[in-house]
């Protein structure tokens, strides 16, 4: 009997928060506090721009590691872009697959041309049951 097939959307968290790229890094620090996330997208600047990521990590390496003040640094200067979506209707194995591949740990969830939650790799995996040895998914 085949392992039932668990979505994308089915684990993904709901929220999508961005921010704008002119923001200061201490903008970004303060939004990721105070709704308790660990990522922020970066809204694009017009309809042919790519959206953009700023993560708690991009923050330590841009900010805290080189003692910058994080009022001096704007959030375009640290994030990643262009931001890679998962689609909302993929199997999580193959969303783990593609994120191992393009060294993400976090990505927005695309569903009809919008980001409607946003996946982390922790998530995934920890909705796949490792210890059976057959990637086989829990629910």
């Amino acid at each position: 009997m085949s392992a039932p097939i668990i979505r994308v959307k089915d684990i993904m968290h709901k929220e999508v928060l961005s921010i704008d790229g002119m923001a200061s890094a201490k903008d970004a620090a303060t939004k990721m506090r105070s709704f308790k996330v660990s990522e922020l997208l970066v809204s694009r600047r017009t309809d042919d721009d790519a959206w953009g990521i700023v993560t708690e990590m991009d923050l330590v390496k841009g900010v805290i590691i080189p003692n910058r003040n994080a009022e001096d640094v704007f959030v375009y200067e640290i994030m990643t872009k262009p931001v890679i979506p998962v689609p909302a209707q993929m199997d999580i194995r193959y969303a783990i697959r593609l994120m191992q591949r393009i060294g993400a740990r976090r990505a927005p969830v695309e569903h009809m041309g919008e980001f409607i939650g946003m996946i982390t790799l922790s998530s995934l995996v920890l909705n796949i049951d490792i210890l059976a040895g057959d990637g086989e998914i829990v629910r």
